[in-house]
């Protein structure tokens, strides 16, 4: 009788699993068919990217589509390189946070601490913490402030440019270098500054121009490459949100101030409205849901990459085709789409 029963324990055991995988995988059928039918969606302005999901170490979904050089008419590989705009904050971010654990700054006292060569004024009051968030009120090296320091919040790239130059005078090395050094850690070896020339994956990046035709973007690099201009692949950021988001790269302390919410700094996003920030990286619990990461603008390229820390799914989109590039919401299309079929899978 015993055997008996622990025989149906065992099977009833085995029986749970099977009907749990089996969930699973429909599941994850249901969220490849319909981010498929998104895709493949006949459009004059189709997707033309990369789409990674992974969870943990399990690929959930991957999908290439369109062209990584239109005149040559060369496909994209799922490894190639793009550049991916604002998502290059967390690195920025990151590099900041290790110097502070390596007590080289700190980040409530004045950044002529730091740069002393910096005449203006306000470098008395601006603080890196202000930097991070991007509450600091700098417009231009040769201006004002256009508010006080720490009282409000406007999205900024310069404020990052800022905190590159800090890096280098604490570190005693070039920015490039410093992430470099990063990403090595991290094996990253797709990843760059773009001053490192060791590229050799790079797509090409088009913009509609006003004729409704793509056209090669000459002006990529133009932003700082500190708050949107570093080269990466899908693979890479999946391995970033790991090493960053598994302890691997900060200690338990500077790991949580990065992924807290800030004081101020919230931002009505052109994508997703009310949005708060944490440093260099936007912090969601909506719907109980919580949520890590960041969308990416540069001329000729849009990305994505958010991370889900309950169920360790990473969700990456790289694309170098920008459709309606005065129009945000119809540009980033595709990429919230996805997003909102992944975060109503988990």
């Amino acid at each position: 009788m015993k055997i008996l029963k622990k025989i149906n324990a065992i099977f009833l055991l085995l029986f749970s699993l099977i009907i749990v995988f089996d969930v699973k995988v429909q599941a994850q059928s249901k969220v490849k068919r319909k981010i498929d039918s998104l895709i493949n969606t006949n459009s004059d302005k189709p997707f033309n990217g990369v789409i990674l999901v992974k969870q943990k170490e399990k690929i959930l979904y991957e999908n290439i589509r369109g062209l990584s050089d239109i005149q040559s008419n060369k496909k994209l590989n799922f490894n190639d390189q793009f550049v991916i705009g604002s998502i290059s904050k967390q690195f920025t971010a990151v590099l900041i946070l290790k110097a502070l654990d390596e007590g080289k700054i700190r980040l409530d006292i004045p950044i002529s601490t730091y740069l002393p060569n910096l005449k203006q004024k306000w470098a008395d009051s601006v603080t890196i913490h202000q930097l991070l968030t991007h509450t600091h009120g700098i417009i231009n090296l040769e201006e004002p402030l256009a508010f006080k320091a720490g009282s409000r919040y406007a999205y900024s790239q310069i404020g990052f440019d800022i905190l590159a130059q800090i890096l280098e005078n604490v570190q005693h090395q070039s920015f490039s270098s410093l992430s470099n050094k990063l990403f090595e850690k991290c094996k990253m070896f797709d990843t760059f500054h773009p001053d490192i020339k060791k590229y050799k994956k790079l797509v090409n990046g088009y913009t509609e121009n006003t004729d409704g035709k793509l056209v090669f973007e000459t002006e990529t690099f133009e932003n700082y490459v500190a708050a949107g201009g570093f080269i990466s692949s899908a693979n890479d950021l999946a391995k970033w949100n790991e090493q960053l988001h598994n302890g691997k790269l900060l200690n338990s302390t500077t790991y949580q101030m990065m992924i807290t919410k800030q004081p101020v700094a919230i931002r009505q996003h052109p994508l997703f409205g009310k949005t708060e920030y944490g440093y260099g990286i936007t912090v969601s619990d909506d719907n109980e849901l919580l949520q890590y990461g960041q969308t990416g603008f540069t001329p000729g390229f849009i990305s994505m990459d958010f991370y889900f820390p309950a169920t360790k799914t990473s969700v990456i989109v790289l694309d170098n085709f920008v459709w309606t590039p005065n129009d945000l919401k119809k540009a980033f299309s595709f990429h919230t789409a996805i997003l909102q079929i992944i975060k109503e899978s988990l």
